[in-house]
């Protein structure tokens, strides 16, 4: 091990897009980022485009979906760095787009939990305790609008057409976590939030999405840095909280 008296970020799903925006931001910052990706050879590719722009930039293979890859990921970065300091929880899928609630497959369900519920979870488990041997920690979950409740059931939202049950479960879930992480750490320097990065052009939003990945970044990365009397336990789009 070498430990180090830098912060380190662990960024999930950062071999594209919103996430290696966020990564890139991170490292400019100063911050040691940990790429954690399932596919080695993406990942391997997303380092080297932070290395070979100076960037201190790492890849860890992480399967968000598997709890058995999260303990050996984090085993690694604990062994490697000795600390974890940021843990943002991007990784994500969206894969009922044109699916009910009254159709819903349960296994389609299930996947979408794995991924965009129970991984977060697992990890911020398994982070908090790295994240209490320096009293410092910053979590971030990538949420979505579309899964706040009072979205959901506003009969006049502009997103009522938008069906994705599985997906919208997933991110109600997952605010619920932020809630519950932010509350049982509320004593401590951890601050938990989530935040919706809006429409983003990418393989998830689809190439009409007003947003790219680079504007997406700013209030993740505003929330993986927040000082110490920073929010916590919030919902926030562009900087400003919004409703579960």
């Amino acid at each position: 091990m070498h430990a180090t008296t830098k912060r380190v970020a662990l960024v999930t799903g950062a071999n594209r897009g919103i996430g290696l925006a966020i990564a890139s931001r991170l490292a400019r910052l100063g911050l040691t980022v940990i790429i954690g990706v399932r596919d080695e050879k993406n990942g391997k590719e997303a380092e080297k485009r932070l290395t070979d722009n100076g960037l201190d930039a790492h890849f860890t293979l992480l399967d968000v979906s598997n709890a058995t890859s999260i303990i050996a990921a984090l085993g690694r970065i604990d062994d490697i760095f000795g600390r974890l300091d940021v843990l943002v929880n991007n990784a994500g899928i969206m894969i009922d787009a044109e699916t009910g609630i009254l159709e819903l497959p349960l296994g389609l369900l299930q996947k979408t939990l794995e991924i965009n519920t129970f991984g977060p979870l697992l990890l911020s488990q398994g982070c908090v305790p790295l994240m209490q041997r320096h009293n410092y920690g910053r979590i971030v979950n990538l949420s979505s609008t579309l899964g706040a409740l009072a979205e959901i059931a506003n009969p006049d939202s502009k997103y009522k057409e938008l069906m994705s049950p599985a997906y919208r479960l997933s991110k109600i879930m997952l605010n619920g976590i932020t809630a519950l992480l932010a509350q049982e750490l509320r004593d401590s320097n951890i601050l938990v939030n989530a935040v919706c990065p809006g429409w983003v052009r990418t393989d998830l939003g689809g190439p009409r999405a007003p947003i790219l990945p680079e504007e997406a970044a700013e209030t993740p990365v505003w929330l993986a840095t927040l000082p110490d009397d920073g929010p916590t336990g919030g919902f926030f789009r562009e900087h400003q909280p919004i409703p579960w």
